[in-house]
């Protein structure tokens, strides 16, 4: 182990005229703060935007071989407490995910199932061929960004705010069509070298409706069957794209169910698959007609059913228990009832989900 590193240390020193000087300050003032900062317990708080505190990314690493750069980040780590995972940066809490889709999530019976099952998989699969990849669908509001805080906080000590983790808004960070090419490139690298500084990582695409048409593909070896893309392995990736594709098929089937007599609990993926499969590759956008989908490369389509009156009370309930206030049955009837539901004839399934009831609430606090 020692020699390794020292091997590591002198083909540092071999490369440094390849490298810019501030870049390699950066590296020592970066692992003396950590060190500083987590063995000494010095009183410092790091600070995400001060580049002192951050680990270099591509312009320090890209000419090393992955197995070098893993060692490093062995002997890293291992300069700080001991983790199970390995990485004191990511948990794995399995136990946590579950628990918290079965008790703070609403409505959502198979949600808690796929998304727990894919999860635990990959997890507990450290050969696995690729990356696992996700695709969310259903109305907003109805909890697709609150299952990948859920994953990220389960997974990542840091949770979303994790340098594990990363949030794409596709109209906020890729807005423009005519900078697509820019865009993917700035896609590949922070992808590249996120996957680089951390062992297991998690990429969400919000809004992936949205996305340009061609720019995901770019992406689209680091999601394949591939072991090394150039050198680096992503198969320890979790790709999460976040849409509103197929949410009409979906409250398709709810509905059907609810004018059947049938519990929505009886709902399962066989009933849903197939139409979401079929509804999402018949869209428009960037991400519908991508390789991703003609590739076959989403591993899971995740449903996210419409909420009906009981679960926004749960969810109202939810909100206040936030702010430390136990609300009464009456005060949960009254938020949900200023809901909009629809159809309008059955008043069925809230147009709105969960979103904005903590927003809400403040109209009727006293």
């Amino acid at each position: 182990m020692v020699w390794r590193l020292l091997a590591l240390v002198c083909a540092l020193s071999a490369e440094a005229h390849f490298l810019q000087l501030d870049s390699i300050s950066n590296v020592s003032t970066y692992y003396f703060n950590y060190i500083y900062c987590n063995i000494w317990e010095g009183e410092c708080q790091p600070h995400q935007d001060d580049a002192s505190q951050q680990v270099p990314t591509r312009d320090l690493w890209a000419g090393f071989s992955q197995d070098y750069i893993s060692l490093l980040h062995q002997w890293y780590c291992s300069l700080g407490q001991c983790c199970e995972s390995g990485d004191c940066r990511i948990t794995n809490n399995i136990t946590g995910l579950a628990n918290d889709l079965q008790t703070k999530l609403h409505g959502q019976h198979l949600v808690q199932s796929v998304v727990l099952k894919a999860i635990q998989g990959f997890v507990n699969n450290p050969e696995s061929n690729k990356p696992l990849t996700l695709s969310f669908h259903g109305w907003s509001g109805t909890g697709k960004n609150f299952v990948a805080r859920l994953i990220a906080d389960n997974l990542y000590r840091d949770g979303v705010k994790s340098e594990c983790v990363r949030l794409f808004i596709a109209p906020f960070h890729f807005p423009h069509a005519r900078l697509v090419d820019t865009y993917k490139n700035q896609l590949r690298e922070a992808i590249r070298d996120m996957v680089l500084r951390c062992p297991q990582t998690l990429f969400i695409f919000d809004e992936a409706e949205k996305l340009h048409p061609g720019f995901i593909d770019a992406i689209k070896p680091y999601m394949d069957h591939y072991d090394n893309v150039d050198g680096v392995t992503y198969r320890r990736a979790i790709f999460l794209f976040l849409s509103n594709i197929g949410g009409a098929a979906i409250n398709d089937v709810a509905l059907d169910f609810w004018h059947s007599g049938q519990n929505r609990e009886d709902i399962g993926m066989e009933d849903l698959e197939h139409r979401l499969r079929a509804e999402t590759m018949d869209s428009q956008g960037g991400f519908a007609q991508s390789e991703l989908m003609s590739g076959h490369l989403i591993d899971f389509y995740v449903p996210f059913l419409p909420l009906e009156y009981r679960h926004v009370k749960l969810c109202a309930r939810d909100a206040y228990a936030a702010r430390g206030i136990d609300a009464d049955e009456a005060t949960l009837d009254e938020v949900a009832k200023a809901m909009l539901y629809v159809p309008k004839e059955e008043r069925l399934f809230s147009a709105q989900g969960c979103k904005s009831i903590p927003q809400r609430i403040n109209f009727f606090l006293p």
